[in-house]
């Protein structure tokens, strides 16, 4: 049954399986011996210069093979029996049960019965053929991913905006010509290591500015002299920015020739930030009236209207994981528009984004509402162009599904779906409200977890797939930067692991399906490329044989739109700096939307006076899944934590090292308090890599933005207490870790 093709013995040139700034990486098929004398790893690390990382890796890159020869890896399909634990079975046993059950399903509920949750970490094509799978063999609209947790608040005010979302529409190397870098909402100094060597050009210049409810290892890179920290009161991101463009208007700082050849609807946003002089926004955000002078003035001052060596406006997760994240995105836009910054070179607006290929995974199909190619599913035109590609009728194919949270939160309800295939994704912990989604988990008929480690959300599963991982498998991705790029194969899977091209197209023809699912990645790279073609995301041009040819001669991937030219004519460079000369818009100008601050859904109260905020650690990734089973990673940080200042430990009786209990609407998590004046009194903050009593998302809030249904993970109401050393405490707690535990053992060695 074995489709895997032997893994070369050469290096291989690849990138990094963690974030999108999609580090550069050699790896050689080593046996060299593991840290502590374990067994060997299956590969070297080697950092390569490559545009994003320069040669440089973090500490989760160089202990990337580690996570290849994990001791539970998944070698081979496991299904749930009568005792409740899970079996390992043969494939043709698994897959018969999984078609059988999806039968089942689908007589009973209908089409829309069986839904997928996928990720942003699979390849461009795997994430294609997963909603290409959804749509003609499934012929649900149900599909969604992580993604929605990761870029969706950006992406859709850029698609209202310029009309068209690419993370940064231009290359990061930009960056280092700037004399200024305002970045809101984002911590790279942590989450992407690597990517800091790209400030240095503005730090060096005083010009890095970056906002943050915490002084985050970021912060202090601009808090030491080399630029400015502003502190602002935990979801007040869009006060900040609303009043900066009211100080670019009243001090005539904005590009004037820039706005009347380039966008429509300054005159509205004028308007609507008039309310916005700095001494109200000071009482809403907290920063200082002055200190919002200054910023304006030192980013106008930069724009190349005032003869600057430029400007970039940056937005990330803590600013767009809110129920206002299209708003405040908008309003970052607006602030970059009105001082000329967008398409113009050594300028501009981008979006951080995470995950690995958050940019290519939405961009083909796993989003609710898109096609490839990033067209919209209900427009006739793109249906009759995809239809077209797959060799169906466009009426077969199902509009619009439910976005990631309301499709978790309707799983086993009447009308919902009943049977659910995740695909690289941890939704126990990475989902807000984890709780509730554990529920609703619960209630499912079937759920089939396509995985290469047992994380929390497997271990639930009724059917457990074992799939092959970065290392393992050729395919492209895409980075933060819109860069396609090659990831190559350098180790064969082990066991019975199979690429999920492999799985789908074996499903696809379990259940009847006439539509071909190739297995080669290139060939269907080839027709995702096809399918693209005059979408906005276009990558007809593209394939993995250009790909490889170019970086041989140095040209280390290629930037998408990057289409098909006709015969004879030379092929299309890519693009690396979008807007240059217009946008994707009907008239190719940029759409300035008036927006204003509503502030956080559930905002602080007299029994939950205290915000809390989540993000990452320089450690772990995501969910740990992953990061959690690298001995040296968990060594460093093993467990959560709660950051308090001093004040608020004195205040609230939680003493330094002690265990505190922070307690939403939601619920209640406990972990280890750590005083730090990092953070603001009236904030805590918690990473959220864990599963068990510590699992923030547990408690985080499952409200959505209105526009782009991104949950608002970063900011929430808690009340913090310390928690009463009692037996029935004690007991809770450990039964709580205790269920984990149970869940871990049900997974065979």
């Amino acid at each position: 049954m074995s489709t895997t093709v032997a893994a070369p013995a050469a290096p291989q040139k690849t990138h990094c399986p963690y974030c999108a700034l999609q580090c550069g990486m050699e790896l050689t098929p080593a046996g060299t011996p593991g840290p502590d004398g374990r067994a060997p790893l299956p590969v070297t690390v080697a950092p390569r210069d490559f545009p994003t990382n320069a040669g440089g890796l973090c500490q989760k890159g160089w202990t990337s093979a580690t996570v290849l020869g994990v001791p539970d890896r998944l070698t081979t399909p496991l299904v749930r029996g009568a005792d409740g634990g899970l079996t390992a079975v043969t494939w043709d046993a698994a897959l018969d049960l999984v078609v059988s059950r999806v039968r089942a399903v689908q007589a009973e509920h209908g089409r829309h019965g069986v839904a997928i949750f996928g990720g942003g970490g699979l390849t461009n094509e795997k994430a294609y053929a997963l909603g290409k799978f959804a749509r003609t063999v499934l012929r649900t609209p149900n599909i969604d991913y992580n993604g929605r947790f990761c870029m969706s608040s950006a992406a859709a005010a850029g698609n209202r905006a310029f009309g068209a979302d690419r993370g940064l529409p231009f290359p990061l190397t930009d960056l280092g010509g700037a004399d200024v870098v305002l970045l809101l909402g984002s911590n790279p100094a942590e989450t992407m290591p690597p990517f800091v060597q790209h400030l240095a050009g503005a730090r060096g210049r005083g010009g890095l500015m970056v906002v943050d409810p915490r002084r985050s290892a970021t912060a202090r890179l601009a808090d030491d002299g080399q630029g400015v920290h502003l502190q602002p009161v935990p979801g007040t991101d869009m006060v900040v920015l609303l009043a900066l463009l009211h100080v670019v208007v009243a001090e005539g700082l904005a590009d004037r020739d820039y706005l009347a050849a380039r966008t429509t609807g300054w005159d509205d946003v004028v308007r609507s930030v008039a309310a916005w002089w700095p001494e109200r926004a000071e009482t809403v955000c907290g920063i200082p009236a002055e200190e919002l002078r200054a910023t304006a003035r030192r980013l106008a001052a930069a724009a190349p209207a005032r003869g600057g060596r430029g400007a970039y406006v940056l937005t990330g997760r803590g600013v767009e994981q809110s129920a206002q994240g299209t708003a405040t995105v908008t309003a970052a836009i607006n602030l970059s528009l009105a001082l000329g910054l967008v398409g113009r070179e050594g300028s501009g607006y981008g979006c951080l984004t995470g995950q690995g290929n958050g940019q290519g995974g939405r961009e083909h199909g796993q989003k609710n509402d898109q096609l490839p190619g990033y067209r919209k599913i209900d427009d006739p035109a793109a249906r009759a162009h995809v239809a077209g590609v797959w060799g169906v009728d466009p009426a077969t194919i199902p509009g619009p599904g439910l976005p990631a949270v309301a499709l978790l939160g309707s799983l086993g309800t009447p009308g919902g779906p009943h049977a659910l295939f995740v695909h690289g994704s941890n939704v126990l912990v990475s989902a807000p409200n984890a709780d509730r989604v554990r529920e609703r988990l619960a209630a499912l008929e079937l759920l089939v977890v396509c995985d290469v480690v047992p994380s929390e959300t497997a271990r639930m599963a009724d059917v457990v797939l074992p799939v092959t991982q970065w290392a393992e498998e050729e395919g492209t991705m895409t980075s933060l930067e819109g860069r396609v790029i090659r990831r190559r194969q350098a180790v064969d899977p082990p066991g019975e692991a199979r690429s999920e091209l492999w799985l789908l197209a074996e499903l696809a023809r379990r259940l009847g399906s006439d539509v071909a699912f190739p297995t080669d990645p290139a060939v269907v790279f080839d027709e995702l490329a096809r399918a693209s073609a005059g979408g906005v995301a276009d990558y007809s041009g593209l394939s993995h044989a250009r790909l490889d040819v170019a970086e041989e001669a140095g040209a280390p991937g290629l930037f998408w739109p990057c289409p098909a030219e006709p015969p004879g004519e030379p092929a299309h460079p890519g693009t690396p700096r979008m807007f240059l000369e217009e946008f994707a818009t009907p008239d190719g100008r940029a759409r300035m939307v008036p927006v204003d601050h509503a502030g956080p859904t559930d905002d602080v109260r007299d029994d939950a006076p205290t915000y809390l905020v989540t993000g990452r650690v320089l450690q772990h990734y995501q969910s740990g899944a992953q990061t959690r089973r690298v001995p040296e990673l968990d060594r460093i940080v093993p467990e959560p934590y709660v950051e308090l200042h001093p004040q608020l430990g004195l205040r609230t009786g939680v003493a330094d090292g002690a265990r505190v209990r922070v307690t939403s609407a939601r619920g209640a998590v406990e972990a280890v308090a750590r005083w730090t004046d990092t953070v603001r009194p009236d904030t805590v903050f918690m990473p959220f890599h864990w599963s068990g009593a510590g699992s923030v998302n547990r408690i985080t809030s499952d409200a959505v933005d209105p526009i782009s249904s991104m949950p608002e993970f970063k900011v929430c109401a808690v009340s913090v207490a310390p928690v009463p050393q009692m037996a029935d405490d004690v007991g809770a707690h450990d039964a709580h870790d205790a269920h984990d535990a149970h869940d871990a053992q049900e997974v065979p060695a």
